[in-house]
């Protein structure tokens, strides 16, 4: 029985590094350059200039690259706006969802979307179950983020870079799911060593912060301090980790 549940493991580990090397990564990284503007964004001016930007796109030209894009900034919406003025951007989690769940159920999306996809399709619902408070949702979004990190994350740092920043903000109680804080960042790290290009200074310097967040004891100090300036140094306009590296560098410092 031990023998034919390790053969089953293998099987679907190797059909999904297969599916992740049947994408093109050089088409990929030509769809992450058209997300980027509306990916990982930490101005709440930014998001809401997007946000008319992005769904007037969408009214105009609703293909589907413009259909990811409204999915993503609905996200961001969420994560961003929610807590200023909760009545005028209730829902938006929910739509980030449903939008994305469209697109990853349309049997035309082009594969090279599905990183992107599955990645923030997960992660809107992980805030569809902050805001009703249903850990219901929680749970069927780790679900979601294993089968996207087991699919796409040898090709795309989205899936632990989302799950990881997920992680990392749950309450103390959520044990079993705060560990892919630094499972994930550390993933990411180890595999930007290998690879220059997997990937981009934004979310390098995001993970260089979170990697010293999850790292504070006296053991990782040095490590974490390093990584702290790394972050500070990939982001010279404050459009990524350096704020939030800067105040931990002179937390950890003192």
């Amino acid at each position: 029985m031990r023998h034919s549940l390790f053969t089953l493991t293998i099987v679907i580990m190797t059909l999904n590094n297969s599916q992740a090397q049947r994408l093109d990564f050089a088409k990929m990284k030509s769809y992450e350059h058209q997300l980027d503007d509306v990916m990982e964004l930490i101005d709440a001016n930014i998001v809401k200039s997007k946000l008319k930007e992005v769904e007037m796109d969408f009214q105009t030209n609703p293909n589907e690259i413009n259909k990811v894009r409204l999915g993503i900034i609905y996200h961001e919406t969420a994560l961003n706006l929610s807590f200023l003025d909760k009545p005028r951007y209730k829902g938006f989690a929910k739509r980030s969802y449903d939008i994305l769940t469209e697109s990853y159920s349309d049997s035309i999306t082009t594969a090279e979307l599905f990183p992107f996809i599955t990645s923030y399709r997960a992660s809107a619902l992980s805030l569809v179950s902050a805001e009703t408070k249903n850990l219901k949702f929680l749970g069927e979004a780790f679900t979601l983020f294993k089968d996207a990190v087991a699919k796409y994350s040898s090709i795309s740092y989205l899936p632990e870079f989302l799950r990881g920043s997920v992680a990392e903000n749950l309450p103390w109680i959520f044990l079993s799911k705060r560990k892919y804080a630094k499972e994930d960042f550390q993933s990411i790290l180890s595999k930007r060593d290998n690879n220059t290009e997997y990937a981009n200074w934004k979310i390098m310097s995001f993970t260089y912060w979170a990697w010293a967040k999850q790292h504070q004891s006296k053991k990782y100090r040095k490590q974490a301090l390093e990584y702290l300036d790394h972050a500070i140094v990939l982001d010279p306009n404050y459009k990524a980790g350096r704020q939030k590296a800067e105040e931990l560098k002179n937390i950890m410092s003192k």
